[in-house]
């Protein structure tokens, strides 16, 4: 085992299965593996959108929900959101809920990287002023959820796969 970063593995049913260096995790057999999304809102009602950096793995330079992690081994999906939200976006969270529980989606980019993940959504809010890593986020917008609807439906291809799938799901509940 490698001294870097843990992703946890899990079973269909998400049962722990182990963990795996998350340096190499993904790739053409990526095995199913936890994760989470965030979709977090301003006092606006916006929500905020970002663009992958360039340097990202798997889908560099797209656009995508606020952020995305994966949560250490025994890592609470709570702790493990407002950990990525602060290191990903310098901002802390209020309002945190978990939206959609059992989301899964697996889809392979253009390079061939599978994306195989148990993906509990989480919504939340903040009314901080982002400080985004540039490693992470080359570009940030809020945006009105009703406008953002219409852009996934017309452009899919400008979007990542987990957030086509995840905003009918999430207006629908």
């Amino acid at each position: 085992m490698s001294g870097g970063e843990q992703v946890v593995l899990v079973a269909d049913d998400g049962t722990v299965l182990g963990t795996t260096d998350k340096a190499t995790v993904h790739g053409p057999d990526t095995p199913l593996h936890l994760a989470f999304s965030c979709h977090v809102s301003d006092g606006e009602g916006r929500l905020l959108v970002t663009r992958r950096a360039l340097s990202k793995r798997t889908w560099p330079g797209v656009w995508t929900n606020s952020f995305c992690g994966h949560p250490g081994p025994a890592e609470d999906l709570r702790d493990a959101v407002a950990r990525r939200a602060l290191d990903e976006l310098g901002v802390t969270l209020t309002d945190l809920e978990l939206a959609l529980p059992g989301f899964r989606y697996l889809a392979t980019d253009a390079a061939g990287i599978v994306e195989n993940e148990l993906c509990p959504v989480f919504t939340a809010r903040t009314d901080d002023e982002l400080l985004p890593d540039p490693d992470e986020v080359v570009e940030y917008r809020w945006v009105d959820p009703g406008e953002l609807a219409s852009a996934v439906a017309a452009a899919p291809w400008a979007f990542s796969p987990w957030l086509t799938l995840q905003l009918p799901a999430l207006a629908a509940r």
